[in-house]
């Protein structure tokens, strides 16, 4: 490749800051694959590496010694084009993260790398490879454990990825089931709950699943009719039919985080003794309402209307009876 026009001071500037880090996480690279990633020259990176060699931070003397400046492999840079930056300047004095820190963020990769969604597992590797070598301390080893969602997952990530639509068994806690045809486009957890996010095909409605309700999940060989940019996902997980009951329900307001994604309307300020009401748009079994109450135990109170009272009321006595 021929070589392009001079680099302006601060290009150059700038591309030697591209260019440093890539060596320091890269370790060993040659000159023709750096030329290759950034699409520049293998001359320029030969110039640009030997400026990095005389570059670095004054010492306590505010002069530059030996250990102040970048140093290479130069055996290796002249004989075998192979750039390995022996010392490195300043950037090991950068603060980093504690070990804690980063398992916990190691912690958190993990889980967006079993989400459908997450295209591009390769980046958030490499980013958690990054963490365990940049951590202040040795990084604890963190796996996020498995669980009865990994199936259901699986299959929902295969559906996605191939554009084909899903068919499983689906059925309420009190209800019985029945075989659901869906367009997969999300998924979407709150706390250990994981929903499917999908385009119902026999309501031709957007619907809200939760995995744990789910069985048989199997990909169908019939292309999904509706996508992802095709409908309109609201950022709240349910949202109020025509069918649906107004339930009202108090509870504290530090309770109130819990259950933002599933009120109806804006919940009213809290009486004097921190107390909130809020209306939830519930189907007629009120089986998400009795939900949340069990979730909130001696927080949360159901005021109307009768029958919603009477669904908890008779949820509780049956699980005092198997107690």
């Amino acid at each position: 490749m021929a070589d392009a026009q001079p680099l302006q001071a601060q290009d150059k500037l700038a591309f030697l800051l591209a260019l440093v880090p890539y060596l320091i996480d890269r370790e060993r690279v040659s000159v023709a694959e750096a030329a290759r990633h950034f699409g520049v020259p293998e001359a320029r990176i030969r110039r640009a590496v030997e400026l990095i060699a005389v570059s670095g931070v004054p010492g306590e003397t505010m002069q530059y010694q030996h250990g102040d400046l970048f140093d290479i492999a130069w055996d290796d840079f002249d004989q075998n084009e192979m750039i390995v930056l022996t010392n490195l300047v300043a950037i090991d004095d950068s603060p980093r993260l504690s070990a804690r820190e980063a398992s916990a963020l190691i912690a958190g990769l993990q889980y967006l790398s079993a989400l459908p969604e997450a295209a591009d597992r390769d980046a958030i590797r490499a980013l958690m490879a990054k963490l365990s070598r940049g951590a202040g301390g040795a990084a604890s080893t963190v796996a996020v454990g498995q669980d009865l969602h990994d199936v259901a997952l699986a299959t929902i990530r295969r559906a996605m990825a191939d554009g084909r639509g899903l068919s499983f068994e689906y059925a309420g806690p009190r209800t019985q089931g029945g075989t659901r045809r869906v367009d997969p486009l999300r998924v979407e957890s709150i706390d250990t709950d994981w929903y499917l996010r999908a385009w119902d095909l026999d309501r031709q409605a957007l619907r809200t699943f939760r995995l744990d309700r789910m069985s048989g999940a199997r990909v169908d060989d019939r292309a999904v009719e509706k996508s992802a940019d095709q409908v309109v996902i609201p950022d709240t997980l349910f949202q109020q039919s025509a069918e649906d009951v107004i339930v009202t329900v108090e509870l504290d307001s530090s309770s109130l985080p819990l259950v933002a994604d599933f009120l109806a309307d804006t919940a009213d300020a809290p009486d004097a003794e921190a107390r909130v009401r809020i209306r939830l748009a519930a189907s007629n079994g009120f089986d998400g309402v009795v939900r949340l109450v069990a979730g909130l135990p001696g927080r949360a109170v159901v005021l109307d209307p009768p029958a919603a009272r009477d669904a908890v009321r008779d949820f509780a006595a049956a699980a005092l009876a198997a107690g």
